[in-house]
């Protein structure tokens, strides 16, 4: 999908990709997805947790509800809404079954007469960002892993395949009240994000994402890069459901490089509370 956004720095052009599949192991497609903009987001339903399908599905309704196309959102709408997701999957629990599900996305907000990509997340589905030599997880995750990484508990090489990687600290519809990590990216020059729930990265490491999305150019006509990371995911194992949105844009008549886009994560004071945590 191929479309412009109108910026008062100029037009902005943008192409999207989306694809998910129901993996090789799983009997249901917990995740659900959002791919228009302003709005690009996925949600996965918690494995283990009943109605994952329908936590996830209420996420997507939840932004389709509050976010029109009709101009942009401000941060704060966002974050509004990621908090009314949470109350809507909080409704669809009781006694005796748990709806969960994670989050994470990306969408094109106004902030301070200015324009900003938002990136957010609650769990451990991501957002990446690609300046054409390096992926840039952008996203912390909200997993038991990543803490026992930030603590120096473990090594990279070990939460490959450590036994808690699939235990996530923070999700939509587990608690009364969430609190997403955000981070503001200024829209300038050409850019490339990939937002994608775990089932993507359970099975590519960075480096095998990097090197597809460097080779999106060649790819056989009628195929989208979400198309084939999404393809190399199944042929990994293919363990999990696995949803892709890759979102290229290019705002024409501007200084930035990508370079500055893409590693610039200062917010406005306004939302400070919302900073991620080190």
């Amino acid at each position: 999908m191929e479309l412009e956004v109108t910026l008062p720095e100029g037009p902005l052009r943008l192409a999207v990709a989306a694809c998910t599949d129901l993996g090789r192991v799983r009997r249901v497609n917990e995740d659900s997805f959002l791919a228009e903009p302003p709005l690009f987001l996925v949600a996965d339903g918690m494995g283990g947790h009943s109605f994952g399908d329908r936590a996830s599905r209420a996420v997507v309704e939840a932004f389709s509800a509050a976010v029109g196309t009709d101009g942009l959102p401000s941060p704060e709408l966002v974050v509004e809404t990621i908090r009314a997701a949470n109350e809507a999957v909080v409704a669809l629990s009781d006694e005796e079954t748990v709806s969960g599900t994670t989050l994470s996305g990306l969408a094109l907000v106004a902030a301070h007469s200015s324009y900003h990509w938002m990136a957010f997340n609650v769990g451990d589905s991501r957002v990446y960002s690609w300046d054409g030599r390096a992926l840039e997880q952008v996203t912390v995750d909200h997993s038991a892993v990543q803490e026992m990484l930030d603590l120096g508990q473990i090594s990279a090489l070990e939460a490959i395949d450590h036994p808690y990687r699939n235990v996530v600290t923070r999700a939509i519809g587990i608690d009364d009240s969430v609190e997403p990590d955000v981070w503001l990216l200024p829209v300038g020059g050409h850019q490339l994000f990939l937002v994608c729930s775990d089932g993507l990265t359970k099975e590519l490491d960075d480096d095998q994402i990097a090197s597809i999305l460097a080779d999106r150019f060649s790819l056989p006509e009628g195929q989208s890069v979400a198309d084939r990371l999404v393809q190399a995911a199944l042929a990994a194992g293919g363990s999990d459901n696995v949803t892709v949105i890759v979102v290229e844009a290019e705002l024409a008549d501007t200084a930035h490089s990508a370079d500055e886009d893409t590693n610039d994560r200062g917010m406005p004071g306004h939302l400070e509370e919302t900073r991620p945590r080190k």
